[in-house]
């Protein structure tokens, strides 16, 4: 049974920051690309970060590039999102999970698994 499992979610500042964590088991983590995606109240979800296999490649959104670094640790099985210099549009909901694909994607659908999600609250 393969689970996702965020933690690091929170009530931050504007201009702080956030470390959020992903937990996988069940799956050959290493084989999966992974991603981070949010969804605020009343908005669609959309792609945060990916990172590649073996944690060579990373990709972001325009919009929190130079302020988000997504990492990964194959030998935990797990992968993270530090999140620096917050803003009140940061605040949504932020799911991890896991693409059976040869490389990054954005797209939502291509992604096999999905953690439960943990909320994230910059106040201005």
């Amino acid at each position: 049974q393969v689970q996702l499992v965020e933690s690091g979610g929170g009530l931050v500042q504007a201009g702080g920051s956030l470390r959020l964590s992903c937990a996988a088991s069940g799956v050959t983590f290493s084989s999966h690309i992974m991603g981070w995606f949010r969804q605020a109240p009343g908005k669609e979800r959309e792609f945060v970060a990916a990172i590649t296999k073996n944690g060579g490649t990373t990709y972001y959104r325009d919009s929190v590039k130079g302020r988000f670094t997504i990492s990964r640790d194959n030998a935990k099985n797990t992968v993270s999102l530090q999140m620096n210099s917050l803003e009140p549009e940061d605040t949504a909901v932020y799911f991890c999970a896991a693409a059976r694909v040869l490389g990054i994607t954005t797209v939502g659908s291509d992604y096999n698994y999905w953690g439960q999600g943990t909320q994230v609250t910059v106040s201005s």
